[in-house]
């Protein structure tokens, strides 16, 4: 058996949030290196816990590695050994069920909530598992359209990472057709596994999810599926600014867009991005420092 290790660093929220997104920007992330970031107590929401899972005894690269997602100078990292059985319910200890609007994300270990539109996503990748506020926020943003009467029968969901959000649209929408891509090659393994756990339908036709590797949108699947009626990327404030011109090429007139990884203080930028290719506030939700936008994209006259 392998062995079953732990790093972990403890720091102010802020800085284990960053630390988080630095990690899903790292192209170069080995897949088995799990990372979880969560609070200490509920009396204590600034003081947060971050923990880096491997299943070999830590290196003083793995060290380096971790300590890089940091800016400036890092946080002190202990390192615990961790029974072999333990290491993956360990893994997922500090992560409690999310309860966003009609949806229900959990860890695979928690039970289902009857009633719910229920996720089972296993704490493997940081992000995509509903417990980062730019993941609740979509969720709760999708939600709402919804409510409000959107109509989606063709979806892409840009940066999918475990595939969540892709399949929370095909749950507020099952008639539509819905394709899900992501930088990293593991993602395509990552999303067919949890869309089999979750009874999530895999391939081409309506109510099913086609999944495709690519980078940003200069794809020739991305782009012979489009154009979509819903774009979700939840990715980072630079990429999306980049990608503005293309997204407004694959979003239909009237189309919506929503957009998050962003925070607060990046949302001028993105949005000024996002009106030079065509589109318009629809509506934004603020979730901690990071915010969450809906853009409409003008119709055509």
């Amino acid at each position: 058996m392998a062995d079953s290790w732990k790093l972990t660093a403890f720091a102010d929220k802020p800085i284990v949030q960053a630390a988080l997104l630095a990690q899903e920007d790292a192209a170069d992330w080995p897949w088995d290196v799990t990372l979880t970031g969560f609070e200490l107590a509920d009396d204590r929401p600034d003081d947060w816990r971050l923990d880096a899972y491997f299943n070999r005894k830590p290196t003083a690269a793995d060290r380096r590695m971790v300590a890089a997602l940091f800016e400036g100078k890092a946080p002190r990292l202990t390192a615990e050994e961790l029974p072999e059985s333990d290491w993956l319910v360990e893994s997922q200890a500090g992560l409690e069920p999310i309860v966003v609007g009609p949806f229900y994300v959990r860890t695979p270990d928690r039970s289902r909530q009857e009633g719910a539109i229920d996720f089972a996503i296993p704490a493997s990748q940081a992000f995509g598992t509903g417990h980062h506020a730019t993941t609740a926020g979509c969720l709760a943003m999708l939600a709402a359209m919804k409510d409000r009467g959107v109509t989606v029968r063709n979806l892409a969901d840009i940066g999918t990472g475990t595939g969540l959000l892709a399949f929370a649209a095909l749950a507020l929408w099952p008639r539509a057709v819905a394709t899900a891509s992501d930088i990293d090659p593991v993602c395509s393994g990552v999303v067919e596994a949890n869309a089999e756990a979750n009874g999530v339908a895999m391939g081409a036709g309506r109510g099913a999810l086609t999944m495709a590797i690519a980078d940003g949108m200069d794809d020739p699947l991305l782009q012979a599926r489009g154009p979509y009626d819903l774009l979700i990327a939840n990715i980072l404030a630079g990429p999306l600014v980049e990608l503005a011109g293309d997204f407004g090429s694959a979003v239909v007139p009237g189309g919506h867009m929503v957009l998050a990884g962003l925070l607060e203080t990046q949302e001028l930028a993105v949005r000024r991005a996002g009106r030079k290719a065509g589109f318009r506030l629809a509506a934004r939700m603020v979730r901690g420092d990071w915010s969450i936008l809906w853009l409409r994209r003008r119709s055509a006259r």
